[in-house]
């Protein structure tokens, strides 16, 4: 691979020119063998195989993680090193979706049935080899200042993701910042979307069971009306939620499915119910499990049901540290310029990348993936949902970048 230098920085540091054309098709088509091979979360073992294969092909050691798919792989790590200047850790995540892909005349299309990389984790897992492999090779060439980690993250999908196993296995020792980014299908290829501060949502999941003696329909004030019951937890408890905390935070209730009862005239002794919940505010996701089930258990009983909750604990929303923001902010700036980075709102969507940020402090750049001057948005988890893969360079430029930026500050 060569790389010739494009901007040299205070401190020795320099920016490389533009990817060589032979790794830009390189990268696409090892994302487009990943788009064709799907991996749910915990069994990525194709994938896993394939980045290791790259990464030991380019002389670095990834070490596949105790769980047995992702990997964590140093670049510039000196063998007896027992001390030194913290990392910066990239960290993608590697797996796909249980959905099938709907593509129509797409020679890239997931051969799995009813799987698709419809998130992007394909995209993003190249990016970071990308990466990777330039930076490796500016380390072979002595321009490499500070040590850099690659994170190949499964189970993002699977909630509460992959990341606290991940983090579990060791791979923020040493480090002191972590990048990632996220394909954004509503900003265009050649940009980035950057938000200091909360930039995603909490998700957890609400899983309830209401419970009665059941009954004749001609009778229901002698047993528990349990279909009234649920009925009024559907239209009560986010009401009631949304007024215990203050309107700014965001937290909503909203439910996914009810079932109860098998005749019209029986009144269940049985119903269930399940939802999510999201929240803007860490600090009041943190408080969430208390309130939401308290107004719960608050409907059920003035409706005489005996209510079993499950609150599963999803994911904190990500919180862009604004000096992780800045240097994402500043590397995109000296490689393609001011007008590649623009604002961007708070998502509700959730990420498990916010688990390393109660850890080290980060960011999480939008990659944008749509073609400029497409009218189409091809939102993220569906399954037509692709990219315009001038993103990958973009991104690979990016994360080189931050690299080396980060080495002087």
């Amino acid at each position: 691979m060569s790389l010739e230098s494009e901007i040299d920085l205070p401190g020795g540091a320099v920016l490389p020119g533009a990817l060589p054309e032979a790794l830009r098709a390189e990268l696409v088509a090892f994302r487009r063998d990943l788009h064709m091979h799907p991996e749910l979360g915990n069994q990525e073992f194709r994938t896993t195989a394939a980045i290791k294969e790259r990464l030991v092909r380019a002389g670095l050691e990834p070490r596949v993680l105790s769980g047995g798919t992702g990997l964590v792989c140093d670049i510039g790590v000196p063998q007896d090193r027992t001390a030194g200047p913290a990392m910066l850790a990239m960290r993608a995540d590697i797996d796909g979706l249980p959905i099938p892909d709907m593509k129509a005349d797409c020679p890239y299309r997931s051969v799995v049935p009813d799987r698709a990389h419809a998130c992007g984790h394909d995209v993003h897992t190249t990016v970071v080899l990308g990466a990777g492999l330039v930076l490796a090779e500016l380390h072979r060439q002595g321009l490499l200042p500070r040590p850099v980690r690659l994170i190949f993250q499964p189970a993002e999908e699977v909630l509460p993701g992959g990341a606290a196993d991940t983090i579990e296995d060791g791979v923020l020792t040493g480090v002191g910042r972590i990048i990632a980014v996220h394909c954004d299908p509503r900003v265009d290829a050649g940009r980035i979307g950057l938000r200091e501060g909360a930039i995603t949502s909490a998700c957890d999941r609400l899983e309830i069971a209401l419970d009665g003696p059941g009954g004749h329909t001609a009778r229901p004030h002698l047993t528990t009306d349990l279909v009234t019951a649920a009925a009024r937890v559907v239209t009560d408890v986010p009401a009631l939620v949304a007024r215990r905390v203050d309107s700014r935070s965001g937290l909503a209730v909203t439910w996914g499915r009810i079932e109860s009862g098998h005749a019209p005239n029986v009144v269940p002794q049985h119903a269930e119910l399940s939802g999510t919940v999201r929240c803007l505010d860490l600090d009041t996701w943190r408080q969430a499990p208390d309130i939401v089930v308290a107004a719960i258990d608050e409907v059920a009983n003035l409706h005489r049901a005996k209510s079993e909750i499950n609150y599963v604990r999803g994911v904190p929303p990500v919180v862009n540290e604004p000096g992780v923001t800045e240097l994402l902010r500043d590397a995109m700036i000296a490689r393609r310029g001011v007008e590649s980075v623009e604002g961007t709102e708070q998502s509700l969507g959730g990420e498990d990348f916010s688990w390393y940020l109660e850890h080290v402090p980060g960011a999480m750049a939008r990659l944008g993936v749509r073609t400029p001057g497409e009218r189409i948005v091809r939102d993220l988890h569906q399954g037509d949902f692709d990219v315009d893969e001038h993103a990958i360079t973009v991104g690979v430029e990016l994360f080189t970048a931050a690299a080396l930026l980060d080495a002087l500050r």
